[in-house]
């Protein structure tokens, strides 16, 4: 799972030395993250109304115009999901942390191990509430996150399961795979599935996803497919 972080911090030498850890800490976790420093946080929010798919926040508390916690309480509105951190100068705000259940409250300096730990809890607290798709092939069986699954397609009496890490081929119908699948799956076609995380571009007769593949829909179907993107993001 590729992780996602906004280090939000209006002093550039904080903002720089906190996102050399995570960094630190994505290399000898063996993660894949992708890192963006924002110098405040209505860069993040701006940020945020095209991407709300974030992992973790690192927000400084103390900003100019709107501080951490106040941009904390507005993304916490919308998005139960992302693990946020405070870091501060001075012991205030705690007590607001715990309003948006921040994941931990961090001092500055920034302790390496201490950020270490918290990142541990956190990425662990996400893998246990992402949602998993059991998939069984070649006498195997290995649980996928739903969020890495581009799209489904039917092939007879199998599915091929595309994922961003490879293909995987079940026995099952496309109907009972359906079910197992969150809010973000769409049945564009009578013999696929797409999840609209991934669609970048809607034609009259096709998607393409984000990594450039063609997923094929069904005639009338591109207006729908874009109803259902604009009420989800």
């Amino acid at each position: 799972m590729d992780l996602k972080f906004a280090v939000v911090d209006d002093n550039e030498i904080d903002r720089e030395y906190v996102s050399t850890l995570v960094k630190n800490w994505a290399e000898n976790r063996n993660k894949n993250v992708k890192l963006v420093p924002f110098p405040s946080a209505e860069a993040f929010l701006f940020a945020y109304e095209d991407d709300k798919e974030w992992n973790f926040l690192l927000l400084d508390i103390e900003m100019a115009e709107m501080n951490g916690v106040d941009l904390a309480k507005t993304i916490r509105r919308e998005n139960e999901s992302v693990q946020m951190v405070f870091i501060r100068g001075f012991p205030d705000f705690i007590a607001e942390g715990y309003d948006v259940s921040a994941l931990h409250y961090l001092m500055k300096p920034v302790s390496p191990e201490k950020l270490e730990c918290v990142l541990d809890k956190g990425n662990a607290a996400l893998q246990k509430s992402e949602k998993q798709l059991l998939v069984t092939f070649d006498r195997n069986t290995e649980l996928v996150l739903l969020r890495n699954i581009n799209y489904i397609e039917a092939q007879k009496q199998y599915v091929l399961i595309h994922t961003q890490n490879g293909e995987y081929r079940m026995k099952t119908s496309l109907g009972d795979v359906e079910e197992q699948l969150d809010e973000y799956f769409f049945k564009c076609q009578r013999s696929f599935i797409v999840n609209l995380r991934e669609v970048l571009c809607i034609k009259p007769d096709h998607v393409i996803l984000k990594n450039g593949e063609q997923v094929p829909i069904s005639r009338g179907m591109a207006q729908t497919i874009g109803k259902e993107i604009i009420k989800l993001f």
